[in-house]
C-alpha cells in the first residue's frame, strides 16, 4: 500500500503541484481513508520527501540503463533527453519551483543529490567523448559539467522561459545542440548533424 500512496502521490504532486495536493486529495483519489495514509506516513512533509526520492530513483536507474548500453557519447546524450522527456511529460504545475518554495530543505538535499549523481555521469560522458575523438580535447571537463547542471537546472523556470513561447521539449533538443555544438569534433559534427535531421523529420 505505501509504494501505491507514494506512485498515485507522485503522479498528483507533477500534475497538480506541491502545495494544491492534500491528503484528502491524495486519499479520495485512491478511495482510501485518510487515516490509512498517516499509518505510512506521518505528515504531508514525509509524503513528499519519500515520494521525490521515489521519482529522483526511478529517473537515475532509467539515466544508469541507458548508460549501461555503452552507446557513442553523442548518442547516450539524446537517449537520456527522450527518457527525461517522458517521465517528465505530465509535468504541469513547475513542481520543481513549489519544492523550492515550500518544501526547502526537501529541494536542497535533491539538488545536492541530483548534481552529485548528474556532474558523474555528465564528467564521464565528456571524457568517454574526447577519448573516442567525438569532443575536442581542449575543453575543460569539469567546467563544462557543471555549466550543463545549472542550464538543466533552469531549464524548467517558467519565468525566464514561459511555456507558450518556449514548449519544454523545443528547450530542450535547442539546448543540447547548443552544448554539444560547442564542443564536438569534425567527426563528432557528423554525428551530431545526423541526430539533428533525425528529430527535424519526426
Amino acid at each position: 500500500m505505501k509504494e501505491k500512496i507514494i506512485q498515485k502521490s507522485a503522479e498528483m504532486f507533477i500534475n497538480l503541484g506541491f502545495k494544491s495536493v492534500t491528503m484528502d486529495d491524495i486519499a479520495q483519489e485512491m478511495g482510501i481513508s485518510k487515516k490509512t495514509i498517516y499509518s505510512h506516513f506521518k505528515n504531508k512533509t514525509q509524503l513528499v520527501k519519500e515520494t521525490v526520492l521515489s521519482v529522483f530513483h526511478t529517473i537515475t536507474c532509467g539515466i544508469d540503463h541507458i548508460i549501461a548500453q555503452e552507446k557513442n557519447p553523442i548518442e547516450e546524450l539524446y537517449e537520456v533527453k527522450k527518457f527525461a522527456m517522458l517521465q517528465l511529460k505530465n509535468e504541469k504545475a513547475s513542481p520543481q519551483y513549489q519544492l523550492q518554495k515550500y518544501y526547502p530543505e526537501i529541494y536542497k538535499m535533491v539538488q545536492e543529490m541530483k548534481f552529485e549523481n548528474m556532474n558523474e555521469c555528465t564528467v564521464n560522458n565528456l571524457q568517454r567523448g574526447v577519448s573516442q575523438g567525438f569532443y575536442r580535447k581542449n575543453i575543460n571537463i569539469h567546467f563544462i559539467s557543471r555549466i550543463y547542471f545549472l542550464a538543466l537546472s533552469e531549464i524548467n523556470n517558467e519565468t525566464i522561459f514561459p511555456p507558450q513561447q518556449f514548449p519544454k521539449s523545443m528547450i530542450m533538443e535547442d539546448y543540447l545542440e547548443y552544448h554539444l555544438r560547442g564542443i564536438v569534433t569534425d567527426k563528432g559534427k557528423e554525428i551530431l548533424n545526423q541526430f539533428i535531421n533525425t528529430q527535424t523529420h519526426d
